[in-house]
């Protein structure tokens, strides 16, 4: 439940940390966008996706970020004290759970796009995938929305029904994916499913902050924090490590263009520890 009043540190800390992963998702996605060049085109569709999914995150964060400076304002001289609610203004999380529905799908396109599987097995993956990460976002929502924790635990128990599928699939399926891969980038690959597991893992935690004694707005500053935190690392870090696994596939897949990207002395040494694996 969004407080009535906020305190100068936490208004502050919000504000910045919104500031944060605004210019964290928009300058990953200008990035990613300039680096497609530096990548063979088989591997651009997950560049690119992983450049919409940041620009995606960066605009509804601009919209989070103008929805919490019109939801709360101050009258102290200065505008150095605490921060209350405007009379018919109010934080809109559904923001948050707008940008999820898009990149949270996108995510694990970017994924399966990177590994460059066969075409038959990218649309098991996706068509397994894709809905029940949609399911997990749509069944959270309710239960953000809810002023309840029986509410809100019991959309929460529903979410985590998808949420254990998709691991599932992520760490179970996935796993036979990787003897088709260069060996350079197995454990790359292998540790962004982990990141994935890692970073997911902050949203539950910040989902039940209310249903385990912090409620008020140190629960909400504290939620606020952990989602933006989390939606750095999943989609900022995540689309950097898809874009090192582009790099060092491409650069198996094609000599030349290793010789092209890297030094002489750099291609000579990566194609020595691609023949040694």
């Amino acid at each position: 439940m969004i407080p009535d009043s906020l305190t100068q540190i936490q208004y502050d800390t919000i504000y910045n940390v919104f500031s944060l992963v605004i210019a964290s998702q928009l300058f990953t996605s200008v990035f990613l966008v300039i680096c497609l060049p530096r990548v063979l085109p088989r591997y651009r569709q997950a560049m690119t996706v992983a450049a919409i999914v940041c620009g995606i995150a960066a605009y509804h964060y601009f919209r989070i970020f103008n929805s919490f400076t019109d939801a709360f304002v101050t009258d102290a001289v200065g505008g150095r004290g605490s921060y209350s609610q405007v009379a018919g203004a109010s934080f809109n999380e559904g923001y948050r759970y707008v940008d999820w529905l898009l990149t949270v799908p996108l995510l694990l396109l970017e994924l399966v796009a990177v590994l460059a599987l066969a075409r038959k097995v990218q649309s098991s993956l996706l068509t397994r995938l894709i809905p029940a990460a949609a399911l997990m976002i749509a069944l959270g929502y309710p239960g953000e929305m809810a002023s309840d924790n029986l509410t809100r635990g019991i959309f929460g128990l529903l979410s985590s029904i998808p949420f254990a599928y998709i691991l599932y699939v992520l760490f179970v399926e996935l796993t036979r994916s990787l003897e088709r891969q260069p060996a350079t980038v197995r454990k790359t690959i292998s540790l962004l499913r982990l990141l994935l597991l890692a970073t997911w893992g902050v949203y539950p935690i910040a989902y039940l902050l209310p249903g385990i004694g912090i409620d008020g707005s140190d629960a909400w500053v504290g939620l606020q924090i952990g989602y933006s935190v989390a939606d750095i690392l999943a989609k900022c870090l995540y689309g950097l490590i898809i874009y090192r696994i582009a790099r060092m596939k491409s650069f198996a897949d094609d000599q030349t263009f290793a010789n092209s990207e890297l030094s002489l002395e750099d291609a000579a040494s990566f194609k020595r520890s691609t023949t040694n694996s």
